[in-house]
């Protein structure tokens, strides 16, 4: 029989802390790397803007700037009607895998049917047999015990009838 070992609270708070103390570290060490890739794409994606003093320069540099916009517009409006196709294409091959697998068939319900029921719908019109199992029991004729009329009379009678009744038993 294995029995199992507690660890102590003590030992909890310190292997909590340690592990909380790892995985700041590594957060930190992530965000560092972060930085480092957008540094990075910022050297290779915008070089350094050099701002002319003279008026063309400076006309010359924004109609550069705009066209390199109208080049992004285009190429994010590609990129979002890439996404729009692919994802109406996962649509439509997910309905195709659900008509390929099958209508799943819901949970049946209990039903309480009686069985003349239960022939006649899987039967239909041609049902004809009688599962009436009670028609072909014999009929029994219940007898009632008829109560003296009396019985509804003065109670003071009913309790001398007692009384004379204990009297025989104790002479007896």
């Amino acid at each position: 029989m294995a029995t199992e070992k507690r660890m102590s609270s003590s030992r909890k708070h310190n292997v909590k802390s340690c592990m909380l103390t790892v995985a700041k570290e590594l957060l930190e060490a992530e965000a560092v790397v972060k930085a480092e890739e957008r540094d990075k794409f910022l050297q290779d994606n915008c070089p350094p803007l050099d701002v002319p003093y003279s008026r063309e320069e400076l006309t010359e540099t924004c109609k550069k700037l705009a066209a390199h916009l109208d080049r992004l517009d285009e190429e994010r409006y590609d990129t979002e009607a890439k996404v729009g196709k692919a994802n109406i294409e996962i649509e439509d091959l997910k309905i195709k895998v659900v008509d390929l697998a099958g209508v799943k068939k819901p949970a049946l319900k209990k039903v309480r049917m009686s069985a003349d029921a239960m022939l006649k719908a899987l039967l239909g019109s041609k049902h004809t047999v009688n599962m009436d199992l009670r028609a072909s029991l014999k009929q029994v004729k219940k007898e009632v015990k008829e109560e003296p009329a009396e019985a509804a009379g003065d109670w003071r009678k009913n309790i001398e009838d007692k009384a004379d009744r204990k009297k025989m038993f104790e002479t007896t």
